[in-house]
């Protein structure tokens, strides 16, 4: 179970998938940070890690800290600016891989549900219909057993928090979720959601371009 009070990053080597003279593609792992939190315990992140070895890299999209998978940064600012622009208008698809409590009713839906930050209790979101913001989960379910269901998750907006939210709304809580699932859901080593696939434009070109790294549970 993830205590979100100790911050005990694993180690090990940057883990690259892909780099060339305008990106690098890594595997981020569960349990690191994108980027620095508050406070020199909370220096080391994927982010710095990156920049150690590609010292031009620059920073273009998060995962969550528990969350594992394919993240890119860019190496030069034509780079970044190309593929914030994809993300800004929702050109980039991205999909997910979870393991979630119980079992989903269908085989396949859509969760289109507004989120905001659940200030009293940062960095938790929460479902407000008044002043939330559009955020909107495509999913499919890949297997089940009596416990759990393994699911494809396909987000079309980048909300914080969007995967799991919409899961716990569905009442199936993303497993190891210490955030967003109770009882038994809690009971696991991580957070069980994985970025499995980045698909966007090469900023030199313009050619599209998928990576993939699968889910490690």
């Amino acid at each position: 179970m993830i205590d979100i009070n100790v911050y005990d990053p694993p180690q090990g080597p940057l883990d690259v998938l892909y780099d060339d003279h305008e990106i690098v593609i890594v595997n981020k792992p569960a349990g690191l940070l994108s980027v620095p939190g508050k406070g020199e315990h909370l220096a080391d992140c994927l982010q710095a890690r990156v920049a150690a070895v590609f010292p031009t890299s620059l920073l273009i999209h998060r995962l969550d800290r528990d969350t594992s998978g394919v993240m890119v940064f860019a190496l030069t600012p034509h780079a970044q600016r190309h593929i914030n622009l994809q993300f800004e208008k929702r050109q980039t698809k991205k999909t997910y891989v979870a393991r979630v409590w119980g079992q989903l009713p269908e085989k396949t839906g859509t969760v289109e549900l507004p989120l905001i930050v659940d200030w009293p209790n940062r960095p938790k979101q929460m479902v407000c219909h008044d002043t939330g913001k559009e955020a909107i989960t495509d999913w499919r379910v890949l297997r089940s057993n009596d416990v759990e269901t393994r699911v494809r998750l396909m987000p079309k907006t980048g909300r914080s928090h969007q995967l799991r939210v919409h899961m716990m709304a569905l009442g199936h809580p993303i497993l190891g979720d210490p955030f967003y699932a109770s009882g038994g859901a809690l009971e696991y080593e991580r957070l069980m959601l994985h970025s499995e696939t980045l698909q966007l434009r090469h900023p030199d070109g313009g050619k599209g371009v998928k990576f993939t790294v699968k889910p490690p549970f």
